[in-house]
């Protein structure tokens, strides 16, 4: 019983509250999951500047600074760190995967996001807690996701917690549980695809980050999930210019939507939707069973 909520906004004169409202969101459902959670965010200055690839890490084996200069001399671009413990974020001027590389030269780390626009946050404790350390509610932005997790398919680590990113400006999250995850891991495996945990949510990321690359859009990619992952789950799936949700085939994991003019929300609840500005006229629905739904930006 994992919670999870994300918002999509299409006002930009909402953009500066992301933060603040995904903190209420994702607040509401601590008792869904209390050991652990995760926040992404897209378009915050601070954390992902425009015209910068931004990284996020776990285990970082030097403090943010030293790392980040150690990542910049490899680069050859002035790298900036900064610390969330126990995630550390870098940003520089220059291409994500670039700057992927680079910082696992640098030493043995665990990349938990990267790309343009997305900042990936993760850690163990009471997500309210996670969250005020983050400051989250300071961010601001045009999309973000988040997810309060109560592990049952692995241990209770922050590489554990959700999101699972593992494609550039790419966030999946999941309540629920993959049955063939295995097998499906076993065939990606196969095809090249490395994985960084046991967790079956990475499997469902993994899958849909491989589809993505081979050029089906998002839809066509969660469709295929549908037919290839068995199980009871909810998934939500944030790109660079997508906002996207799904359910298992009998819907067993709750979901709810709800969409304004203004944007565009999902919650495994509906109180975590009640303190959205304009929620009173929103159109309100619960997903139907192996239907994609997706927005785009």
């Amino acid at each position: 019983m994992c919670g999870i909520v994300g918002l999509h906004l299409r006002d930009p004169a909402l953009y500066p509250q992301l933060g603040a409202l995904l903190t209420d969101m994702l607040t509401q459902l601590v008792d869904r999951g209390p050991d652990s959670a995760g926040m992404a965010v897209y378009g915050d200055p601070r954390w992902s500047p425009p015209g910068h690839a931004t990284v996020s890490l776990l285990d970082s084996p030097l403090p943010a600074a030293e790392l980040a200069a150690e990542t910049g001399a490899r680069l050859g671009v002035p790298v900036t760190g900064i610390d969330l413990a126990p995630t550390t974020v870098l940003h520089a001027p220059a291409d994500p995967e670039a700057l992927v590389a680079a910082v696992r030269a640098v030493g043995d780390v665990l990349v938990i996001g990267y790309g343009h626009e997305l900042t990936v946050l993760k850690g163990v404790g009471d997500p309210r807690v996670l969250a005020e350390g983050f400051g989250l509610a300071q961010a601001s932005g045009w999309q973000g996701v988040a997810h309060t997790r109560m592990a049952t398919e692995s241990a209770v680590t922050a590489e554990g917690s959700h999101p699972f990113s593992v494609g550039g400006d790419q966030c999946l999250v999941h309540n629920g549980s993959f049955s063939n995850y295995a097998s499906v891991r076993q065939r990606l495996e196969r095809e090249g695809v490395v994985f960084d945990s046991a967790n079956d949510t990475e499997v469902g990321a993994r899958f849909v980050a491989d589809r993505l690359a081979q050029g089906e859009d998002l839809e066509k990619a969660l469709l295929a999930l549908s037919e290839s992952l068995d199980g009871f789950y909810t998934l939500l799936v944030s790109t660079a210019d997508s906002f996207a949700v799904v359910r298992d085939p009998i819907a067993c994991k709750p979901a709810i939507i709800a969409e304004t003019p203004r944007w565009v929300a999902m919650a495994s609840e509906y109180r975590a939707l009640a303190g959205l500005p304009g929620i009173d006229s929103a159109r309100l629905f619960e997903p139907e069973p192996q239907e994609v739904y997706a927005w785009h930006r």
